[in-house]
Order: C-alpha cells, then sequence, then structure tokens
C-alpha cells in the first residue's frame, strides 16, 4: 500500500462524491420529510462502492446494461433532484403524506455512491491497486458519516435565506453534474 496511492484515491473520490456540495441538498431533503440514519446511508454507500469495486462491470454485464446506460440513469436521477431544488417543487410525493426512508435511495445511491462515483472507482482500477482504492473509499466513508451526523446542527445555524441560496446553487451544480455525465455517456 502506497500513501501517496491512497491519498490520491481518496482525494478523487472526495471530489467526484462532492459530499460537501450535498449538505444543502440533504438539509433540503431533511426539511421536506425525508429521514435517514447516518450510519445506514454510509453503510450502503460504502458497500455499493466496495461492491463495484470488485464486481461492478460484471454486475452491469449480467444485466445486459453497458457502464454508460448506467451513468445515464443515475444522472436522471440527479437532475430531477436538482430541479426539486431549484423550482422549489415535489417530483415524487408519498401518497400517505408521512415522512419516507431515504437512507438508501436517494441518498446512498445515486447521491453518494452514484454514477459518477461507481465509474470513477471502475476507472481508478487502472491506475491504483485495490487496496489503496479500498483504503480511499474508507477514509471518505468517515468523512460522510460525520458531515451526515452534523447534518441538523448545520441546519441550526444556517439563515433561512442562506439556506434557500445555497439550494438553489447547488440545485444548479446537481444539474450541471447530471447533464455533463449524461453528455459525457451519450457521446462515448
Amino acid at each position: 500500500m502506497n500513501l501517496t496511492a491512497v491519498l490520491s484515491v481518496t482525494l478523487i473520490l472526495f471530489s467526484v462524491i462532492d459530499m460537501l456540495g450535498n449538505i444543502p441538498v440533504l438539509i433540503t431533503m431533511k426539511k421536506d420529510g425525508l429521514v435517514f440514519k447516518p450510519s445506514v446511508v454510509t453503510s450502503f454507500a460504502t458497500m455499493i462502492m466496495l461492491t463495484f469495486l470488485f464486481a461492478g462491470a460484471s454486475i452491469l454485464g449480467l444485466f445486459g446494461i453497458e457502464i454508460s446506460s448506467f451513468a445515464l440513469a443515475g444522472s436522471l436521477v440527479m437532475f430531477f433532484i436538482g430541479l426539486e431544488m431549484i423550482l422549489g417543487i415535489k417530483l415524487f410525493k408519498e401518497e400517505n403524506g408521512e415522512a419516507t426512508s431515504g437512507s438508501i435511495v436517494p441518498i446512498a445511491f445515486p447521491l453518494l455512491a452514484g454514477a459518477g462515483t461507481l465509474t470513477t472507482i471502475i476507472s481508478l482500477k487502472a491506475e491504483f491497486d485495490n487496496l489503496s482504492i479500498i483504503m480511499g473509499i474508507l477514509i471518505n466513508a468517515i468523512i460522510i458519516y460525520i458531515l451526515l451526523r452534523s447534518i441538523d446542527w448545520m441546519a441550526e445555524r444556517m439563515s433561512p435565506e442562506l439556506s434557500t441560496t445555497l439550494r438553489k446553487v447547488f440545485g444548479i451544480i446537481l444539474l450541471a453534474i447530471a447533464i455533463q455525465i449524461a453528455k459525457t455517456h451519450l457521446l462515448a
């Protein structure tokens, strides 16, 4: 295991997962009644990333799905989440009106361990050893868990104006990321 490789993988995944950019998204989702448990989100996101490290291309191949199609599907979900944030509307409503659990979908997947993250993990295999990638995933899991545990604390300290502004700005960024993923994989 090479410390430089671990640091490189950690930073690459940190930028792709974009946990800091997801904070306004998560605060908005929580205010809208979505319930999530940091330990469940972190566990599932980590499990998804590790599974993709070892068997991602094979799993998709089993269903006859190309990586680009998978990336496009994930980008569509991200696109709709971004639209909800910008327009202040709910595209997906629960029929019973109760709070719903979002620990696995849409938070663990596709927000954290989404198409961009998973295709990046497959790409990292060409340059880094599995142990370095595993360590990078685990370090990011710790960061994800700490930030998820701090969501309520951060939300309390944010003014409504700042929260609204951040929600819209990061909604636009989320839309741009979704479009970039779609564009990359449609033209591939």
